[in-house]
């Protein structure tokens, strides 16, 4: 607990690093927008992110496991199962409800806005994966912090699930690529770049697949996996048909100003 925050500092900007150089030495698509432009904009919403998750959740998720763990509260803390059991299943168990949490904001046209801040990037690299309104944040947060404590789950695997999350959407949001063969063994396991870029196609019902983050399972069992991208991975579009022609969905003010602006008539279901 004491060197959480360290700990989980250390893989992102590890992973964000590494990504970064993957990205300059083999670009999977040429970029559209000025790179300054979109990094400037990108990484100062996750700054501000931070800063307003500390000051709303200040012990976060890893405090609500560390307080259900004392209390004895949850679904794990009353069943007997070994330590590493409840740090495996909980894992699991958290992917799934952040599974689900995407479908939804994808569903309800009111979280659907606040989504379409992640979805309004017109290109697509490793600071896309930052890329979500504060009250996204903010109500993310609030459904892990209810999940956790409703299933017990043990500090060490909320420290697992943050880490896992945090990296493999760096990775999956990546302008990269792997060798095909590669690709298709690796999506048994997790998402990779080219499975989940699809989900962040202009084509509606590419958008509304692969909405897993981290373990691709979900989209397998619940029928919302696509293989390939309608229009191949190079030439197909990404963002939102209504924010093709504007750099205003790169800029910061913007993005944080778009939930309130005007709802889409255009159906996510």
């Amino acid at each position: 607990m004491a060197n959480e925050v360290l700990i989980r500092l250390s893989f992102f900007l590890g992973t964000l690093i590494l990504m970064t150089l993957w990205e300059i030495l083999a670009p999977r698509r040429p970029l559209l927008i000025s790179k300054r432009l979109r990094w400037f904009s990108n990484l100062s919403l996750v700054v501000l992110n931070t800063l307003i998750l500390r000051a709303v959740f200040p012990l976060a998720a890893v405090g609500a496991a560390a307080i259900a763990s004392a209390k004895g509260w949850g679904l794990f803390n009353v069943i007997s199962l070994t330590e590493w059991q409840a740090v495996l299943l909980s894992v699991i168990a958290l992917d799934l409800i952040i599974y689900f949490q995407h479908v939804i904001f994808h569903s309800l046209p009111t979280l659907w806005q606040l989504h379409k801040v992640h979805h309004c990037d017109r290109d697509f690299d490793v600071t896309t994966g930052l890329r979500f309104h504060p009250i996204e944040i903010l109500l993310s947060m609030g459904i892990k912090i209810i999940a956790i404590t409703l299933l017990g789950a043990p500090p060490t695997a909320v420290i697992i699930f943050e880490i896992l999350l945090n990296s493999t959407s760096l990775f999956n949001h990546g302008n990269v690529g792997l060798p095909p063969s590669l690709d298709r063994l690796l999506r048994l396991f997790v998402v990779t770049p080219d499975m989940h870029r699809i989900h962040h196609s202009i084509i509606t019902k590419e958008t509304n697949s692969n909405f897993g983050f981290n373990l691709p399972w979900w989209d397998y069992l619940f029928g919302t996996y696509r293989a390939y991208p309608e229009k191949g991975q190079q030439e197909m579009t990404i963002g939102l048909a209504e924010y093709q022609n504007t750099l205003q969905v790169e800029q910061l003010p913007w993005m944080l100003l778009l939930p309130f602006l005007k709802i889409s008539n255009r159906s996510q279901t």
